[in-house]
């Protein structure tokens, strides 16, 4: 039986990391909150805070 084709190495990049940004953390959970253009959200309790307009 013949032997499979070898197959082409793939380089493996590395990942580049953004910095960590200090952000809002939920008042119930604990968890940080995703900041939206007009309120922030957590995801695990669904606490919502929303911005006020200048």
């Amino acid at each position: 039986m013949p032997e499979p084709a070898a197959k082409p190495e793939k380089k493996k990049e590395k990942k580049s990391f953004k910095a960590y940004k200090a952000r809002r953390m939920c008042p119930k959970c604990n968890s940080r909150m995703a900041e939206h253009a007009d309120r922030f959200t957590c995801g695990k309790c669904s606490y919502t805070e929303f911005k006020q307009k200048k």
